[in-house]
């Protein structure tokens, strides 16, 4: 079995291949994506949207009673560890009007979508790529097969240059790319979710605190 496994790895192929489906989706997507593309692999370990959700339902329990209390310009006192959720209640705080904040939202949302796409689809390229390169490969080895069928020794390098480029090019799609790109679109869909709901939530309690007899009896209380 050992032996077997060693004749599956070949540092060079696999080195040609990864460098190859590397440099298509790098042309595909842009350097600055690829970059955010791996540097994802870390949030796509230790994310985890349940706790953010819950965690930003207890920050907007505080941020509706401090608005209930003192008004809208006191909600950023409330203290999150989420850098879009402390951002929006400073937006809150600050904002003169309610559509100013609910553009800001959407924007920030729409955004941020956007972003996590982007990231996603470099994966997706590397799936897409990987296997189109493996057959490259393969096509490079039956080549090399048949313009050696006088020499029965050079057959056996190229007949497994054809069939290991295939190997790695199913492996880096369907065992890598494509499970990373399923997680990462997992994750944006959840984050973004508790995020909308929070947004929404806000956008509330901003046209409650404006009606004008909520300002006016916070006026009489302070």
């Amino acid at each position: 079995m050992v032996g077997i496994l060693g004749h599956l790895f070949d540092p060079l192929t696999l080195m040609a291949m990864v460098a190859g489906i590397g440099l298509v989706a790098l042309l595909q997507n842009g350097g600055a994506h690829f970059a955010r593309a791996f540097a994802a692999l870390r949030p796509l370990v230790t994310a985890r949207p349940a706790r953010d959700r819950d965690a930003a339902r207890a920050a907007m329990l505080r941020i509706d009673q401090v608005a209930q209390l003192r008004g809208l310009s006191c909600t950023d006192r409330v203290k999150t560890a989420d850098p879009f959720l402390g951002e929006a209640a400073r937006r809150l705080a600050n904002c003169e009007k309610v559509e100013q904040f609910e553009l800001w939202a959407a924007q920030a949302l729409a955004d941020r979508g956007q972003r996590h796409a982007a990231v996603r689809n470099v994966w997706l390229s590397i799936a897409d790529a990987a296997p189109a390169l493996g057959m490259a490969g393969t096509i490079i080895g039956l080549v090399g097969m048949f313009a050696a069928m006088d020499d029965p020794a050079r057959l056996g390098p190229s007949m497994a240059l054809a069939l290991l480029t295939t190997l790695y090019g199913v492996v880096i799609a369907n065992i890598v790319a494509a499970p990373i790109a399923a997680r990462l679109a997992d994750l944006s869909e959840r984050e973004l979710a508790w995020q909308q709901e929070a947004v929404a939530r806000m956008l509330a309690i901003a046209r409650r605190e404006n009606a004008p007899l909520r300002r006016a009896s916070i006026r009489e209380v302070a």
